[in-house]
């Protein structure tokens, strides 16, 4: 595989030496030219001097050949930037790196599905550790054209049942979280806002059902404005 890094923090440089050992290509972009020449003493990989939210940029790492696009800088609004022109420009998967839980939302608005929060995940696994539960990754049973999707229940879908929402073919919802608590999900589930709901679906109909949420925000966002 080809993998763009956005960013040379120190998650990137311990991601990029285990991508490296595994045989897979590495192109880091960093706007700091004391950075590269610090790590390409002791990494073997390309790198790209530069903005790595800017287009012309991006464009340089050859998004119609790379697999994945991880934007890690220290900055979410960058990352964040950098995700949706990669996204744009035609890279496979876009992993976008926050740390600031106020942007999750706007990660999901905007169809940043893959968007990681270090914190809540390292968090959760030393929780796990610390009660003796072995955590199975995802990426052990999630394969082949099966996509997970969490959404945040707004005010247009608050107070409906699960089984009224018209979802896309090939989908289910599978759980929620209220008030930070898990559920297993009924058929009659009332939707309340602020919900976190998670849906298991086909590749073909994840798109479907982003739609299906971002088109009622946006139309309230426009009225609004």
């Amino acid at each position: 595989m080809r993998i763009v890094f956005v960013g040379a923090g120190e998650l990137t440089v311990s991601t990029a030496k285990l991508l490296m050992k595994r045989g897979h290509e590495v192109i880091i972009i960093e706007s700091q030219k004391s950075k590269i020449d610090d790590l390409s003493e002791s990494l073997d990989c390309s790198f790209l001097l530069g903005d790595g939210s800017r287009p012309h940029i991006l464009e340089e790492a050859d998004p119609k050949d790379s697999d994945f696009l991880f934007c890690l800088t220290d900055n979410d609004q960058n990352n964040i930037i950098a995700g949706l022109v990669g996204r744009s420009l035609g890279f496979k998967r876009v992993v976008v790196n926050i740390h600031d839980l106020e942007f999750e939302s706007i990660c999901l608005e905007l169809g940043l599905e893959d968007t990681i929060i270090p914190s809540r995940t390292i968090g959760r696994y030393l929780a796990d550790m610390a009660s003796g539960v072995d955590s199975l990754e995802l990426s052990t049973v999630i394969k082949d054209d099966v996509r997970l999707y969490a959404v945040s229940i707004d005010e247009d879908h608050a107070g409906k049942n699960l089984d009224e929402l018209e979802l896309p073919e090939k989908t289910r919802a599978i759980f929620y979280y209220r008030d930070d608590k898990f559920h297993l999900t009924e058929k009659d589930s009332k939707l309340e806002r602020e919900d976190t709901f998670v849906f298991i679906c086909h590749m073909e109909s994840l798109d479907a059902l982003k739609k299906m949420f971002n088109k009622a925000a946006k139309q309230r966002r426009s009225e609004e404005s």
